[in-house]
């Protein structure tokens, strides 16, 4: 049975009127969830874990400049003087420029570690009426990220012929959108679901939505494909993807 309106696709006290909830996971729904993750970008603790990502990041580069200059003052490569100094410049500019092009991807990482942070404060605003998150042992963290990072190595080797392929077509956007967006879009999915639920029981779900799943990793993938929006791009595709998982549970959301 369709959904009857918006408010039963999301939650709150008509939530039980849509049985097949399936049917909700829709692009109005996907918008709706989105704009809801952005909306709460105000929220301090949230602004705090994008701001310890780019200070994490900041303060990486300033190691690595730091290392790089004494590098310089300690280190003489050649027993000329002048290659001695062409090389010290060459040190100090790769270890000044070299990382900048990183810095995004860098402080994405270092904010990474703190999810659950954010996960914590959509549940807080949006869902008070959950209970706490399932806890999770460093065993099965560690198994969960040893599947995805084998995920991607996977994906990625697959994909490589495609990707020399469509180089000369220009099409190397799409398919770099559809490969990405399908490791963002099961990486978020199980960094909020394996809260609530189960591993296998959370990887039943995505398989049973595994279309909607890859579109939102997709949008997940423009966001962190735009500069300086990119730098709260954990923190907006877990309270994205967060919505997206409570479309498909029953909770209470205040109206």
């Amino acid at each position: 049975m369709p959904c009857r309106t918006m408010l039963n696709c999301v939650g709150g006290r008509d939530a039980p009127l849509c049985p097949a909830r399936g049917a909700c996971f829709n692009g109005a729904a996907m918008i709706k969830a989105l704009f809801k993750a952005f909306a709460q970008l105000s929220d301090p603790r949230l602004r705090g874990v994008v701001l310890f990502g780019i200070f994490g990041a900041a303060a990486a580069y300033v190691a690595l400049v730091a290392l790089a200059w004494w590098a310089v003052s300690h280190v003489h490569w050649f027993q000329a003087a002048w290659a001695n100094t062409a090389s010290d410049v060459v040190v100090t500019l790769l270890a000044l420029l070299l990382p900048l092009p990183f810095f995004p991807a860098l402080a994405t990482s270092v904010a990474s570690v703190r999810l659950e942070t954010v996960a914590e404060a959509v549940d807080r605003l949006h869902y008070p009426g959950d209970g706490p998150a399932r806890p999770q042992g460093w065993t099965e963290l560690l198994v969960v990220s040893l599947r995805f990072l084998a995920a991607t190595v996977v994906v990625n080797l697959i994909s490589l012929p495609f990707y020399v392929m469509f180089m000369v077509s220009g099409l190397t956007i799409p398919v770099a959108v559809l490969v990405n967006g399908y490791l963002l879009g099961r990486e978020y999915f199980e960094v909020v679901a394996f809260r609530r639920m189960a591993p296998e029981e959370a990887r039943r779900l995505f398989r049973a939505h595994r279309g909607r799943w890859w579109v939102a990793g997709a949008i997940i993938y423009v966001v962190f494909s735009v500069p300086v929006l990119n730098l709260a791009g954990p923190v907006i595709a877990t309270a994205f993807m967060l919505h997206l998982l409570r479309i498909l549970q029953p909770h209470d959301e205040p109206l």
